[in-house]
């Protein structure tokens, strides 16, 4: 297809301050759809991540951005052009994979030259280029080394070095440190965060590490089964889930099923599946609960300790102490109630005696900390 051709498939719609936008996308393989119908939009200069399980569809989702995949519906822009039908040498887009695929024949300078070679640009133009990609991501020492010469993080900044030489308006990141040991994962966090800030591009990466995601986006999709559950902000993303899958997904979170038993404006009592009776709060989205079924969804830092019945008038239930994990800063409890549910509760560490397994504890929380999900 000629250039003329694809650009007059491509053509120029209303910008409205977003990179890239996905509308009703969907994929299928095989006749099974691992992409349904979703929508995106990924604002210009922002650090937007895509997250999920194995199998949620997370990648095919960011190789129909890049152009390695065609839509089966919907439509795929960039810059508010169509780029349904434009190849992926030509989308102003470059992807950093898992694997960094370089080339170890070729010199760490030659491995960022390698793509403004076949596009035929000049000696000097591309001297400059690599040397100033290498140089923002701190490669520059190593141009004459070989791939099989560097760390995992090195190679790891050659690959962000050589998408960045060709200056992409979005920079797509495939589960881009999934490769590295924890500590390494670590620092190159920090790295792709003041890289981002430096740059100021529109950065969109794929992770399944809620941790990574939590940590580096200004928004967040989570995917579950080729749809996107919720797309926010972190802090709302792990304060104020939608669903009941965010809730488990994101972080760590004790679970009760109920239905529920009466409402206010601002509160519900609901009754969990083993008899509880439970005080939450009403979703903030101005959707009232006033029946159902619903799930009830408590963080373990919110959640309190004490050897004695609590004075407040928030929910406390009395239970027994079956494990403890020691985790540094803090440490995990795990409180089986009366009632037979088992309560994850996170403290910080301090010198304290714990009672023996058999010693009523009681665990409490207020109604505040406590989400009602429906079941939809």
């Amino acid at each position: 297809m000629s250039q003329a051709a694809i650009q007059n498939q491509a053509p120029t719609i209303t910008d409205a301050g977003f990179d890239v936008e996905l509308r009703k996308v969907s994929k299928v393989y095989n006749n099974e759809t691992v992409v349904r119908g979703i929508d995106l939009s990924i604002r210009r200069g922002e650090f937007f991540s895509i997250l999920g399980p194995s199998g949620c569809g997370k990648t095919t989702t960011l190789r129909l951005m890049a152009g390695f995949e065609t839509p089966s519906a919907g439509d795929v822009l960039i810059q508010g052009r169509f780029m349904n039908q434009v190849p992926p040498y030509r989308r102003p887009v470059n992807t950093v994979f898992q694997s960094y695929a370089l080339f170890n024949h070729l010199t760490v300078w030659e491995n960022v030259a390698f793509g403004l070679r076949l596009r035929k640009f000049s000696k000097a133009e591309i001297q400059q280029r690599v040397d100033e990609a290498l140089k923002l991501v701190k490669m520059d020492g190593f141009a004459k080394r070989f791939p099989t010469q560097l760390s995992g993080g090195q190679q790891q900044r050659v690959a962000l070095a050589r998408a960045l030489v060709n200056r992409p308006t979005v920079l797509l990141l495939d589960e881009p440190l999934g490769a590295l040991d924890l500590k390494l994962r670590k620092e190159m966090q920090m790295e792709l965060s003041n890289l981002h800030r430096e740059l100021g591009l529109t950065f969109v990466m794929v992770t399944h590490d809620q941790e990574e995601a939590l940590s580096l986006s200004d928004r967040i999709a989570v995917m579950n089964q080729g749809k996107v559950e919720q797309i926010d902000a972190p802090e709302k993303i792990y304060q104020q889930p939608q669903t009941p899958f965010v809730a488990d997904f994101i972080g760590d979170t004790n679970l009760f099923h109920g239905k529920i038993e009466g409402f206010y404006p601002t509160m519900l009592w609901v009754i969990t599946e083993s008899g509880l009776k439970v005080k939450a709060k009403q979703p903030e989205n101005g959707n009232t609960l006033t029946s159902g079924a619903v799930v009830l969804s408590i963080r373990p830092e919110n959640i309190r300790l004490s050897l004695a019945v609590p004075d407040d008038e928030g929910n406390s239930f009395e239970g027994r102490l079956r494990n403890v994990m020691y985790l540094g800063t803090h440490a995990h409890y795990q409180v089986e109630l009366l009632s037979g549910d088992r309560v994850t509760v996170m403290r910080p560490n301090v010198p304290t005696h714990l009672p023996g397994a058999d010693t009523p504890i009681f665990v409490s929380w207020s109604a505040q900390d406590c989400l009602a999900l429906p079941l939809v």
